[in-house]
């Protein structure tokens, strides 16, 4: 309601978590995803995201205008430092572009330099323009995916993370590590063996739980239809 308000009376909101009153088991791992989930929540069409890099760059440091589709090559690209703006590197980044494009919305990554970085990035002459991929999830998969505050990670092996590519539930066996606190029926983020981000799932057992069922099998951490991939 605070938002529709805004709007309707021409005002653009500008949102910043405060790092001093955030609560820390709530709290957002950056502005990055705050920003995506806020263009999630309201089923916008395009998020934009700044950095001083200007865009998102390629290993010989040139801005790639346009990208289709986020893969391992386009992940190699990014580099591990954080802006000495703040939180938010290029992999995070990169991360909840990737989020933001699944659910079908465009992103454009982009810098400020320039009389209107804005409306130059959405006509896609400034920064890097990253496509929306066709998007068939309901709303409680909307939900699961971006409109939910993750409260842990699971890092879950090769064969755990092909069995879910094939719509399979997340069996304990398949995971090697439990970070965070959470209980049943909260929202966690699934963590491939490389440390990248591939969806989320809503768990059947807490945290605890979990860490004590590691390479057990025939218990199911989340069922498949609690599972959403990017």
């Amino acid at each position: 309601d605070t938002f529709t308000e805004f709007w309707n009376n021409g005002i653009l909101p500008v949102v910043n978590e405060n790092d001093l009153v955030s609560n820390v088991e709530l709290k957002f791992s950056d502005n990055d995803e705050l920003a995506t989930l806020i263009a999630i929540g309201f089923d916008a069409e395009a998020l934009i995201l700044c950095t001083s890099a200007g865009g998102f760059m390629d290993s010989e440091k040139n801005i790639i205008p346009r990208v289709e589709k986020i893969d391992h090559t386009l992940m190699g690209y990014v580099r591990t430092d954080k802006s000495s703006l703040g939180l938010g590197g290029m992999t995070s980044k990169l991360t909840f572009t990737r989020l933001a494009c699944s659910l079908g919305i465009k992103v454009m990554i982009c810098g400020l330099k320039g009389k209107s970085p804005f409306k130059s990035a959405i006509a896609g002459e400034y920064g890097t323009t990253f496509l929306p991929q066709p998007s068939n999830l309901k709303a409680r998969q909307k939900w699961l995916a971006g409109g939910s505050i993750t409260l842990g990670s699971i890092m879950i092996d090769k064969g755990a993370a092909k069995a879910l590519y094939l719509r399979r539930s997340l069996l304990t066996v398949g995971i090697s590590k439990v970070q965070g606190r959470f209980g049943p029926g909260e929202v966690v983020q699934l963590v491939d063996d490389e440390k990248n981000i591939i969806g989320v799932a809503k768990v059947r057992m807490s945290a605890a739980d979990s860490i004590k069922a590691i390479a057990q099998k025939n218990i199911i951490a989340a069922h498949a239809d609690d599972i959403v991939l990017f």
